[in-house]
């Protein structure tokens, strides 16, 4: 299970952290187990002085389709987020290292909100990245309703996390959710590379240029536990089973 996310410290780039979708089959739909692994990772590097940047990677064609299927349903049988999701997305909003990410392709759900708590993403020319929380009744995570509107205004925010439009990377970059278009042969060579230039900054000069920018995490963390709590209540809603249902018949 653990090998579905590959944990990596690249020769070319060893004071990096790659955490790496590896569930192609499944177009790298994120279990729980994955997402402990995830968290161990990040919790580990930030205690480890030679890893200075976490960059998340997926495979080719695809970042993450979201979360697992059958855990989803889980989720919803038993009206709760799961334990492993909240403490992913805390230990990602906590981190005090710059993290990079690449995507190539599919970036569906928390594969999309993911890139919100990313300093610097690079996407393929084929990328999408499409947040359908409102379509199964229940709303944003990891904090996307506060960042999002932040990074690219009401409108475009609340048209990729309520009315469900996909973006390609063009609208994403024009958005502010990611940096830079390349193409998708060159999308881990051009993330490793930005890692790379980071991972040889001064560390704690970059620390608190990072920490200036970004500000204190609380507010992101409290928005974390508040949207945990409308998902989990509209798990429980009958509007959340119709469309569960309309899914499953797709």
């Amino acid at each position: 299970m653990t090998d579905h996310i590959l944990i990596e410290r690249p020769e070319t780039a060893p004071q990096v952290q790659v955490i790496r979708f590896n569930r192609p089959e499944k177009k790298n739909a994120i279990t729980r187990a994955m997402y402990q692994t995830m968290t161990d990772a990040l919790k580990a590097a930030e205690d480890t002085p030679d890893i200075r940047v976490h960059a998340f990677l997926g495979t080719e064609g695809c970042f993450s389709a979201g979360n697992d299927l059958a855990d989803f349903l889980a989720f919803a049988m038993s009206g709760n987020m799961g334990r492993e999701v909240i403490d992913f997305l805390v230990a990602l909003a906590s981190t005090r290292k710059p993290v990079v990410s690449g995507v190539d392709g599919l970036a569906i759900g928390i594969g999309t909100t993911i890139h919100l708590h990313c300093d610097l993403t690079i996407a393929s020319d084929r990328s999408l990245f499409k947040t359908p929380f409102v379509d199964l009744a229940l709303v944003p995570e990891a904090a996307s309703s506060l960042l999002a509107p932040r990074v690219m205004g009401h409108q475009r925010a609340f048209a990729l996390l309520a009315l469900g439009e996909g973006f390609s990377a063009a609208e994403a970059k024009e958005a502010g959710l990611i940096w830079k278009v390349t193409s998708p042969d060159a999308v881990e060579a051009e993330t490793l590379s930005l890692a790379a230039k980071l991972a040889a900054k001064p560390p704690e000069a970059l620390r608190i240029a990072r920490d200036l920018m970004r500000g204190s995490p609380d507010t992101v963390l409290d928005r974390i536990q508040k949207e945990a709590e409308h998902f989990a209540a509209q798990l429980k809603s009958a509007e959340a089973r119709v469309a569960f249902e309309a899914f499953m018949k797709r």
